[in-house]
């Protein structure tokens, strides 16, 4: 009798078996689906495995790990006898030279290694070549001659509407074009909001590409005559500009109260409507548009920018923004 229940429970738990793959081969299923049955099955008890050996670690007091959706790698800091990354990145007191530069947006760590070999990088005045080589967060670093910084920078793309002032602050309480931003200090998560200022000036009623920055440097240079940034305009006359008057903007002939106007290059873009007028410009002379035509007896009923230091505003609505992708930092990096 006790063999009879003996084999009645081993035919039992053959029912039961977490091995179904075992009872297809016997019954000579496909061979496929038993293969991937299989596969599946051994994947399941790693993955077990795995899981019970983590929970095991845990309750003996082993390293706990905790992660944020924020940071991918997020910065080690020690609590007690336990690891954890933090939400916010912070840098330790000696840093490596290319993780420097990667954070203050030079390049890469694979680029910047290579800016460091060929000698482009002075710690505290001397010339850094060392791989490896570890920098402290006072340290001064400079990169081309240009001393770096650590604040995160953010760039901004606005289309510009009517009736909004290009400043941070008016003083007679107007619109200004930052009340355009009030969704990007949103997205910012940072303990200190980032002082953003629109770079350069658009008047008014001028609508268009604005370029929004915390970074000093870059609006400086983007702005400084020397620099010469290409900025090209849509404009819209209340009147047909004669030929007489277009080839005398092209030549140069048009004299201002502050000196010729220089133009790049000026194109009917309609050709069925010569009140249409493309213009392309480097100078940043307060409202030179403006006056140029006004200059030849023509008012300027549209001046909107299309184009300023590389970028456009393609696919960008009126009265909207967005970051700057890495692409484009870069690019406009290389007009300073």
């Amino acid at each position: 009798m006790q063999k009879k229940t003996s084999d009645k429970s081993f035919k039992h738990e053959k029912k039961t078996s977490s091995i179904p793959y075992k009872k297809w081969e016997k019954k000579k299923k496909n061979p496929v689906l038993v293969a991937a049955a299989k596969k599946m099955f051994e994947r399941t008890a790693a993955f077990k495995e795995k899981r019970a050996g983590e929970k095991s670690a845990d309750n003996n007091g082993a390293t706990k790990k905790f992660y944020t959706k924020k940071h991918i790698n997020p910065t080690e800091t020690n609590v007690g006898d336990k690891e954890v990354y933090s939400a916010e990145q912070k840098l330790t007191d000696e840093i490596r030279l290319n993780k420097y530069l990667s954070h203050a947006g030079v390049a890469s760590r694979r680029a910047a290694d290579e800016l460091i070999k060929e000698g482009r990088v002075q710690v505290n005045g001397a010339v850094v070549k060392e791989m490896g080589y570890k920098v402290k967060v006072k340290d001064k670093i400079l990169f081309d001659n240009k001393l770096l910084s650590l604040e995160k920078k953010y760039y901004l793309l606005l289309n510009k509407p009517k009736d909004y002032i290009t400043t941070v602050k008016d003083e007679k309480d107007r619109k200004t074009v930052m009340e355009l931003l009030r969704g990007a200090f949103e997205q910012i998560k940072s303990i200190e909001k980032p002082r953003l200022y629109p770079v350069g000036r658009l008047d008014r009623n001028t609508t268009g590409v604005l370029l929004i920055t915390n970074d000093g440097e870059i609006a400086q240079k983007l702005t400084h005559p020397s620099s010469e940034v290409r900025k090209v305009y849509h404009v819209i006359l209340d009147k047909s500009l004669r030929k007489d008057d277009f080839n005398k903007i092209a030549e140069g002939g048009v004299v201002l109260e502050d000196g010729i106007a220089e133009v790049d290059e000026i194109a009917y873009p309609n050709p069925k409507n010569k009140a249409e007028i493309g213009i392309q410009i480097h100078t940043g002379k307060n409202r030179f548009i403006r006056r140029l035509f006004e200059s030849l007896d023509y008012e300027v009923e549209k001046l909107d920018r299309v184009f300023f230091a590389g970028l456009t505003k393609k696919d960008l609505p009126r009265g909207r923004w967005r970051f700057l992708n890495e692409e484009e930092v870069r690019l406009l990096k290389h007009f300073v």
